[in-house]
């Protein structure tokens, strides 16, 4: 174990022998880091926080603190469960959960650059990449594979489809579906098709995922009528996929501008 001389590491935390802790690190006592994880210069950990193998804390992150909820109890207990493999890069904040037994969770090979934030009960899959300054509210759900451009807001509540590629400096306040793209507030473009392909989803898949898409986003009928024709055929996984997450909306879910033809995301393919 090699730990600054200069970090605080409480005697009850559970480090594995390799953990490296860098100066000034502040590590709490009910946190947990597994074999190979690095924190970084001025980084706190603090509360009911376990990580697994292999995640690297980068300088000045703050993770485990306390929900940002006027209505949180400060004798509840909740906690950050983080899985393995993930870099969490300079001054990201992660909040614990706001109710008793909760919390937020990140699974496994996530890329969080500088400054996101994960409120409270947040839930984050796997291999997703959150750029710079993106926000995610309390419950905020991203789904395996999203990719989040810089400086998105995302309400709370809101649900975020995997393999979605969401343009940098917006803004979301509805549900995004799996698989496409976003490029404006509450709007989208046009399927993620690059980024279907590049994750080994095959072309028959890529193909009922758009005729999905200009069936509920460009044909004119509303969710119930789309919806209705939709169930009249037989999907494969990530068709289905798709039509369960905007069945099982509560927000609703983003729009998009009616156009003619196909747009530049289909074009892409």
């Amino acid at each position: 174990m090699k730990i600054h001389p200069t970090a605080i590491v409480e005697n009850e935390a559970l480090i594995a022998e390799d953990v490296e802790v860098g100066p000034y690190a502040v590590i709490g006592r009910e946190v947990q880091l597994g074999a190979g994880c690095v924190v970084q210069a001025h980084a706190v950990l603090t509360g009911r926080v376990i990580f697994g193998e292999k995640n690297k804390i980068g300088y000045g992150c703050v993770i485990g603190a306390p929900p940002q909820d006027f209505a949180f109890n400060e004798s509840v207990i909740s906690e950050v469960r983080i899985g393995s493999g993930n870099t969490f890069r300079e001054y990201v904040t992660i909040h614990r959960g706001t109710k008793d037994g909760s919390a937020t969770v990140i699974g496994n090979d996530n890329f969080l650059m500088t400054g996101c934030h994960a409120g409270h009960n947040v839930q984050i899959g796997n291999k997703t990449i959150i750029a710079n300054n993106c926000l995610l509210a309390g419950y905020v759900e991203i789904g395996d594979g999203a990719v989040l451009g810089g400086g998105t807001v995302f309400h709370q509540f809101l649900r975020v489809g995997g393999y979605t590629m969401i343009r940098g400096g917006t803004r979301f306040g509805k549900d995004i579906p799996p698989y496409v793209a976003a490029d404006g507030e509450n709007l989208l473009s046009g399927i993620n098709a690059v980024g279907m392909r590049r994750n080994g989803f095959s072309q028959a898949s890529r193909s009922e995922v758009r005729q999905l898409f200009r069936l509920f986003f460009r044909s004119g009928l509303n969710m119930a009528q789309a919806q209705a024709e939709a169930s009249e055929n037989t999907w494969g996984a990530e068709a289905t996929h798709f039509l369960d997450f905007i069945a099982s909306s509560k927000r609703g879910v983003c729009k998009t501008l009616i156009r003619n033809g196909t747009d530049e995301s289909e074009e892409a393919e």
